[in-house]
């Protein structure tokens, strides 16, 4: 970790006590800033708060006063916390500077970091970009951070020089950014999401592009050729443009041809040798192979990982066979694009448990792709109602409400045939019944043991 001195005797306001914030904070004390965190929640478990205070930092839960940013410098928020948020536009308004976990991150690693953004698929291209580096001679350790579930400013504080971080991140996390230099930087793809929180569609794909704004010719910006809205934005990059293409439009970077993937005309493995199954995860084989590629990766042990790695959990991450039936859980997917990438990946039928929150999208895009694999739908949450519509419309018959994701496993199971595959694959977000997408998975692994349990016995 770099010993550096901007933020000593700095009085810095940590906004969010989660995993981030937590992590952030005991960072800028070792930094020796004055640092105050502050979470409208009162925590059920005191022991993260008792950490703190031992530690030297003060904490304030159940509002957020305004005068915690009297004197205050700095303020580091939580990326799930909209600009909208009272503390927020009041430290905006006093011109009091608010970044995000990877900026503090960036500052004091000594390692470099490869950073992956997207709408689909950064979690997955950033574990097969980890696993493709691992035995690479350029690194002595690889970490994975960020939105992956890992804090990067706790990883920063312990790879060395020597060391790569491959970072997911979130458009919440680049919307904080003003430094974050990756010397390589990935585009997964750009699709119609979190208008919620960035209040336009326009907003949302420049926190995306933050990735990419203080590169230069010298780095490399990875971009999917094929997502016209990704091709369109890379445009404003100064980096070094590598386009991968699953159609082949271009041959400059990683391509599919024929069936088989390549980089520059290097044929590295059939595209159907990957273990995880799905266009999707084509696209994001291609990613990862550029950037391995790009560091100097043998293809022999690109290869090894496209073979053998078996998924992340809640991306279409493969559960069990029961009874000739296929157990699937997706639920990473809370947009429309990912529904309809996880579907379009399987040949065998499909029961697809879907719904959460509503966002006021039209479901529309789904019709195509619900009329080829679907043939029953079990629907929950606040946008039960509106993909049972869509699901009438592509002709599907057996359609079944249900209260959540855990309640529909049993149904969904009445209503499969053997040789389907049953698929939780949301195309919402969780919140409005689950804190997150990962319990909300849990919920359905929970339900889907439970009635094998109870089915065998």
């Amino acid at each position: 970790m770099k010993d550096i001195k901007d933020y000593q005797n700095k009085n810095v306001l940590v906004l969010g006590l989660g995993k981030s914030g937590f992590n952030a904070a005991k960072l800028l004390r070792k930094l020796q800033a004055n640092v105050t965190v502050n979470d409208k929640q009162v925590p059920t478990d005191p022991s993260q708060v008792n950490e703190l205070v031992a530690a030297g930092i003060k904490v304030v839960t159940g509002s957020h006063p305004l005068d915690l940013l009297d004197d205050c410098d700095l303020m580091v928020k939580n990326p799930g916390i909209p600009y909208e948020n009272p503390l927020v536009k009041e430290a905006v308004a006093r011109e009091i500077s608010v970044i995000t976990e990877p900026e503090l991150a960036f500052e004091v690693s000594d390692a470099p970091m490869i950073g992956v953004t997207g709408t689909n698929g950064k979690t997955t291209t950033t574990t097969l970009i980890s696993l493709m580096l691992e035995k690479s001679t350029t690194y002595d350790k690889v970490y994975s951070a960020g939105n992956i579930g890992t804090s990067v400013s706790m990883v920063a504080q312990q790879a060395c020089a020597n060391d790569v971080i491959v970072t997911e991140l979130s458009s919440f996390q680049l919307n904080g950014i003003t430094d974050f230099h990756p010397h390589i930087a990935v585009l997964t793809n750009i699709y119609e999401a979190h208008t919620d929180f960035h209040g336009t569609h326009e907003k949302y794909v420049q926190a995306k592009l933050n990735i990419t704004k203080n590169q230069t010719p010298d780095d490399y910006f990875i971009v999917n050729w094929d997502n016209a809205e990704a091709r369109k934005a890379s445009l404003v990059s100064k980096a070094t443009i590598i386009p991968f293409s699953p159609a082949n439009s271009t041959q400059e970077g990683s391509y599919l041809r024929d069936g088989q993937l390549y980089y520059q005309n290097e044929k590295i493995m059939a595209a159907d040798e990957i273990k995880i199954p799905g266009e999707h995860n084509v696209e994001n084989a291609l990613a990862a192979i550029a950037v391995a590629k790009l560091l100097g990766q043998t293809t022999e042990h690109i290869t090894e990982v496209l073979k053998t790695f078996s998924g992340v959990k809640h991306r279409t991450q493969y559960l069990k066979t029961f009874k000739n039936r296929t157990f699937y859980n997706d639920s990473k997917a809370t947009n429309l694009e990912a529904t309809k990438k996880a579907l379009e990946g399987f040949e065998k039928p499909v029961v697809l448990l879907a719904g959460g929150l509503d966002r006021g999208l039209s479901f529309q895009p789904l019709l195509t792709a619900l009329k080829k694999h679907v043939h029953a739908l079990v629907v929950f949450g606040e946008t039960a109602s509106q993909i049972a519509d869509i699901g009438k419309k592509a002709g599907i018959e057996n359609i079944q409400f249900s209260q959540d994701a855990a309640t529909a496993v049993p149904q969904a199971f009445e209503l499969s045939k053997p040789g389907d595959v049953i698929l939780l694959s949301p195309a919402c977000a969780s919140w409005d019944q689950w804190p997150t997408f990962e319990i909300r998975g849990d919920k359905y692994i929970e339900a889907v043991e439970k009635l094998i349990k109870q089915t065998e016995e």
